[in-house]
């Protein structure tokens, strides 16, 4: 099978050139006699790889198939997936790549934008093998419009070299108030900090403080909830990292990745994704990493939170919608597909591979511990997360009151004027 990546420019047109056109020309129905079958999709990184197995797998059985891949990197996709939206569909390729916190503001943007898969019966005959939480995502008017990809169940990535030498028990670590006890005592023993969280860009800590008690920037009714209690107790937990001494304020990513490194920064409230990340930055450290469940807020609270994903989902204007829902059904359940995402570090969210060994096995990287086991085992205790269009306004407004409650406003103040701020921005 000819396997082909197309590097294309930022503009539309060129991208509608190497796109629907190409498509168009091309595609031929599932039994065209071995004639050529074209699909394009636009992705990135180390999503490229999956897409390639993924599509000589499904050549096997469909010869003459064949993907194009525009690899592209973000924002700059969003902006030209947004130009192309705003144009009726034009120049957009049969098949796009979005992140979890993208998908409801197109859907409800453009409704009508996007293939409808359950008239395919996707969430009929697939859905179950999915996180309610991603499935949900991809739902509007109890139709579902993409196929949900990769996810990020939240741990805490913790150095267990510097723990040891502290005398930290990990396994003792049940609540927020354990962990920053924790912070405490490595920071008097050896004089390290806890966590890295960049205050005045990243609010990723909060937000998944958020998830796990069942919350988010919008309550499940599109309501905004940054003043929430459920809110005021997650940044009250930032503020006393910082205002306690046990936050090193490392700004950017490359700046952080290199306080987990060095050993600066002994921990990482982070997602399934930091896997490769860690493993690439820091080869030398195999065995001196380890991972826990996010600390509760009380004792047997809920543990589970997601931080990232993605999904593929399919423009209602491609030329061969029949084939693209047939190449992303068998994409998102291939368990030989999914698996194969796990090699670059991608947590699939297809819910049948999670028997398979490579979850039960040591990973040697983590301290010989079963790792993905402990991910997969938290798949469906994940709350949903309501982002709204307005997420990324609403992002702007949370990481401004976290800037603001870590600068000695008080946290009830530094949230109310986000809510209030973010109320008038979007209404």
């Amino acid at each position: 099978m000819k396997k082909t990546v197309l590097l294309c420019s930022a503009m539309v047109m060129m991208l509608a050139a190497c796109g629907n056109e190409e498509t168009t020309d091309n595609a031929t129905d599932n039994n065209g006699g071995g004639e050529t079958q074209t699909l394009t999709a636009w992705a990135w990184n180390i999503n490229i790889p999956v897409l390639e197995e993924a599509a000589e797998r499904f050549a096997e059985e469909n010869p003459g198939f064949e993907l194009d891949i525009v690899e592209q990197g973000t924002p700059d996709v969003y902006q030209q997936i947004t130009t192309g939206l705003q144009a009726g569909g034009q120049g957009l390729p049969d098949i796009m790549l979005i992140e979890d916190d993208r998908v409801q503001g197109y859907l409800n943007s453009f409704p009508e934008a996007f293939l409808d898969l359950s008239e395919y019966g996707f969430d009929d005959e697939h859905g179950e093998k999915f996180p309610e939480f991603k499935t949900e995502l991809l739902t509007l008017n109890d139709s579902i419009y993409g196929v949900p990809f990769d996810a990020g169940p939240a741990g805490v990535f913790y150095r267990v070299d510097l723990f040891e030498e502290a005398g930290i028990d990990a396994d003792q670590i049940e609540t927020w108030d354990d962990f920053i006890e924790a912070g405490h005592t490595l920071r008097e023993e050896l004089d390290v900090a806890l966590t890295g969280i960049d205050i005045n860009n990243d609010d990723g800590v909060y937000r998944m403080m958020l998830n796990q008690q069942g919350t988010f920037y919008f309550n499940e009714d599109g309501e905004i909830d940054l003043d929430s209690q459920e809110s005021i107790q997650a940044m009250e937990v930032v503020k006393r990292l910082h205002e306690e001494g046990l936050n090193e304020n490392l700004v950017g990513w490359d700046a952080w990745l290199g306080g987990l490194a060095n050993g600066n920064v002994a921990t990482a409230p982070s997602g399934a994704w930091l896997t490769g990340s860690l493993t690439e930055q820091a080869p030398n450290l195999e065995g001196d990493w380890d991972v826990m469940p996010l600390p509760a807020f009380e004792e047997g609270g809920n543990r589970a939170a997601n931080l990232g994903g993605s999904n593929y989902m399919i423009s209602a204007n491609s030329e061969n919608p029949d084939l693209a829902y047939e190449f992303m059904a068998f994409f998102s359940t291939s368990e030989e597909v999914q698996l194969a995402a796990m090699e670059g570090g991608l947590f699939p969210s297809l819910n049948t591979i999670y028997e398979e060994g490579v979850f039960s096995e040591p990973a040697a990287y983590f301290n010989d511990q079963p790792i993905w086991e402990m991910f997969a085992g938290m798949m469906e205790d994940i709350p949903y997360a309501n982002y709204t269009g307005n997420y990324a306004v609403a992002r702007d407004e949370a990481e401004t009151a976290q800037a603001e409650a870590v600068g000695g406003r008080s946290v009830e103040e530094a949230l109310e004027r986000a809510a209030n701020q973010l109320d008038n921005r979007i209404n």
